[in-house]
């Protein structure tokens, strides 16, 4: 009996043991949550691995720095005319200070042989690079929200860019130039004691915009301006501007070549693009 018993006992203890110790692989889950769970550091990890784990925030709060360039960054677009400007001759008509002269409130705007007016095109173009723009971290403000109003006025549309302070600014725009005429054209500004403080900036800017626009198919500018550039000091946008600012003719709407490309929803996303890729390039080089 008493031999019995030791050989029960010693059964009994051999199973306790097996139990409590057995840390074979093949009794985890084999689900990808039990992996990950297997992989994970026990609340024994020592010292110098919880070292290692709180340093892995550090690392991936980095990565959407890079995804995001515009991060922190306010970006103004000021697409020209408005869809109802022919509707209102009288009040587009409106005699405003431009910072040299008085000039109309707006204008209609230009439009394509078969009537594809040069409000949309600009319109369409501004809604895509708001969509970069809030893709790649940063903020938008804009000088019009449709294409169904009047105006407004192109000395009410600097003061909006200027007081919210953008880091830089585009005037979206298509040329109605003679029919033999292709290409875009960037007007630049010229000093008008208000805009003094970022012309030089401007004009870097403009640099930078050209390479990004040669990129979309449409050439340079062969009756308009020089090699791309125009310097206007006529123009209420960049006369009185307090921000690093351009004006972009993006095409000639009565050439037949560039009124393909500026009706094309691939071409308007294309200069959006364009645009956007400019602008990132100033700002990575601009406090």
């Amino acid at each position: 009996m008493t031999s019995l018993r030791l050989s029960l006992a010693a059964v009994l203890l051999t199973a306790l043991a097996s139990a409590g110790c057995d840390d074979s692989p093949t009794t985890r889950p084999s689900t990808s949550e039990g992996s990950a769970l297997a992989s994970a550091p026990s609340p024994s990890t020592s010292p110098s691995r919880h070292a290692t784990v709180t340093r892995t925030p550090a690392v991936t709060t980095e990565v959407p720095a890079l995804d995001k360039p515009l991060a922190g960054r306010v970006i103004g677009i000021d697409p020209g005319h408005n869809g109802r400007n022919s509707q209102a001759i009288s009040e587009i008509r409106k005699q405003i200070w431009n910072g040299r002269s008085y000039q109309d409130c707006n204008t209609t705007g230009t439009s394509t042989n078969d009537g594809y007016p040069e409000s949309r095109f600009t319109f369409k173009v501004a809604t895509y690079l708001a969509e970069l723009v809030h893709d790649s971290g940063g903020r938008t403000v804009l000088t019009r929200v449709s294409d169904d109003g009047v105006g407004p006025c192109v000395d009410v549309r600097a003061k909006i860019l200027n007081e919210a302070a953008v880091d830089v600014a585009i005037d979206i725009h298509a040329d109605g130039g003679p029919s033999a005429g292709r290409g875009f054209t960037i007007l630049r500004p010229v000093p008008s004691g208000v805009n003094d403080g970022v012309v030089p900036a401007s004009l870097k800017y403009a640099e930078l915009l050209k390479s990004a626009i040669l990129k979309t198919g449409m050439p340079v500018s062969d009756y308009y301006g020089s090699h791309g550039f125009k310097d206007r000091d006529d123009l209420a946008g960049l006369n009185l501007t307090t921000v690093p600012q351009l004006l972009l003719e993006t095409g000639n709407m009565r050439n037949h070549e560039d009124a393909d490309l500026l009706t094309s929803d691939r071409f308007q996303r294309d200069v959006a693009q364009a645009i956007l890729e400019a602008m990132v390039a100033f700002l990575a080089e601009t406090p």
